[in-house]
């Protein structure tokens, strides 16, 4: 009997990828350029790239679950609005949890795999408790006063999120960290703080790349399972 083909073996999963990557250069190259047409035409095509480039992967589906409801917010904070800025914060929280849920659920890829074994360490935790506490209190009287509620919470599920990242390995780690920084930016726009140049260029840059190595970190994750539960069932 022939082997069944494995998920992103054929070109379409390539095709995929190199279209997420011409998508993020344009993205970035419009706000570098300051070409905001580009921006609003390429910005909405990525988390649908990286999507259909993960299910190809056979992705779980709260990783797809997640990487969606950042395409809403994504949407959402196109709309230079305080509504807007609010559907789209509460649209990254439902994909924070997604991802808290997919990291804390070990019997996805079975009770003794990558996810089970790894573990996230008491220094990265009070690091991240201290980064949440120092950021908040910082930005506190600086930002917009119905804002403040909002943004402390958010901030508080999405540094949970970063921290527990790492039980998929470094990969994950970095991009939960990465997410983390990407909106700590954001925040420190909202609050009217001094900004880098092309702060938006900054914002995406992170936030892209944070995306992309958690959904890369949790296939990764999968696969190696994957191969452990092969060798396994060979050996027994």
């Amino acid at each position: 009997m022939r082997p069944a083909v494995p998920p992103g073996s054929g070109p379409a999963t390539r095709a995929l990828l190199v279209a997420f990557a011409v998508a993020t250069a344009v993205d970035l190259g419009s706000l570098l350029a300051g070409w905001h047409t580009g921006h609003l035409i390429a910005k909405p095509l990525l988390m649908p790239l990286l999507v259909a480039y993960v299910v190809t992967l056979g992705a779980p589906r709260l990783l797809i679950a997640a990487l969606l409801f950042g395409w809403g917010g994504d949407l959402a904070l196109l709309f230079d609005a305080d509504p807007a800025f609010l559907i789209g914060m509460g649209s990254f929280a439902a994909g924070h949890v997604c991802y808290l849920v997919l990291f804390g659920r070990h019997s996805l890829f079975g009770r003794h795999s990558l996810f089970g074994r790894r573990r996230t360490g008491p220094l990265l935790g009070a690091a991240y408790a201290a980064a949440l506490l120092s950021t908040v209190t910082l930005l506190w009287s600086d930002l917009p006063a119905e804002l403040r509620i909002p943004v402390a919470g958010y901030s508080l599920l999405l540094t949970a999120m970063a921290y527990r990242s790492s039980v998929l390995g470094r990969r994950a780690g970095l991009g939960g960290a990465l997410f983390l920084l990407s909106d700590t930016l954001i925040a420190t726009g909202v609050a009217e703080w001094p900004q880098l140049p092309r702060p938006d260029f900054w914002v995406m840059a992170t936030y892209v790349a944070a995306q992309y190595l958690l959904a890369t970190g949790a296939l990764a994750a999968q696969r190696a399972y994957g191969r452990e539960a092969l060798q396994g069932s060979t050996t027994s």
